[in-house]
């Protein structure tokens, strides 16, 4: 099986390193094409206006001057074009990627771009912040992240489906298991916003989000990630409301 890695925290990220071990507890065929750069919340942006740039970092490693969407499409279009990957592995990303943010996630889009071109996908993230002031549990996706996605190629899913899987903030053998979740959402915004001033006097924002948590249900992504499981949650890219849409075709037929 050949797979093709990639992540939007740059391609010398740790998590990277992680992803790298998971993948290889399948398959010897790994290859690496990845933003130089970090470059998180750019979701599936594409650069069209700036020329895109590719620099070969070792052995089936390259790192891309762009965004992770240009970096799927680099890599199975040009990089990996004589045998295109069977398998496109996102992350592991520096941070969760739950609820709203898998709009916004480049993790998440690096996925979607890979089933865009007809490739399965799989996103991996590791959550943080839930237990401030110790540091992100690399070694929990390193030991649970192979069993995840052994599991996942051993069912399969379906073609316009891509997993999204988020590891707990707590170590291997604090895991209390593995759900298979829906995408939930926050009960509050969590976007921070700080103004500040440069030496100049004129004013600047720096944009984030804070680590408050909400009051999710059962069966959510949140819920799992806040009780210590893995989250598996199955992603499309179908962003229509079916059931609105037939009441509103329903009602609109007055309009004709």
């Amino acid at each position: 099986m050949r797979i093709l890695l990639s992540n939007d925290d740059g391609v010398f990220a740790p998590g990277l390193a992680v992803l790298e071990d998971i993948a290889r507890s399948v398959s010897d065929d790994v290859w690496v094409v990845a933003p130089h750069e970090e470059q998180s919340g750019k979701a599936r942006a594409v650069t069209l206006h700036a020329p895109v740039r590719v620099r070969q970092e070792g052995d089936k490693r390259f790192a891309v001057d762009g965004t992770p969407a240009d970096a799927v499409l680099l890599a199975v279009l040009h990089i990996m074009a004589d045998q295109p990957p069977d398998l496109i592995l996102s992350g592991v990303n520096r941070g969760q990627n739950l609820a709203e943010d898998t709009s916004q996630s480049g993790t998440v889009a690096a996925a979607i771009e890979g089933i865009r071109l007809g490739i399965p996908a799989i996103a991996f993230s590791q959550s943080r912040n839930f237990r401030r002031g110790e540091p992100i549990p690399w070694e929990t996706g390193r030991a649970w992240g192979p069993r995840v996605l052994k599991g996942l190629l051993a069912h399969g899913w379906p073609k316009d489906v891509v997993i999204n899987v988020n590891f707990p903030d707590v170590l291997p053998d604090e895991v209390a298991g593995v759900e298979v979740t829906r995408q939930g959402l926050r009960d509050e915004s969590i976007v921070h916003l700080d103004q500040r001033q440069d030496l100049r006097g004129v004013d600047y924002f720096w944009l984030g989000y804070t680590g408050k948590l909400s009051k999710p249900p059962e069966g959510t992504d949140l819920r799992a990630i806040y009780d210590g499981r893995i989250s598996i949650t199955p992603l499309h890219i179908d962003m229509t409301h079916h059931a609105f849409r037939d009441r509103l075709a329903e009602r609109l037929e007055m309009v004709d």
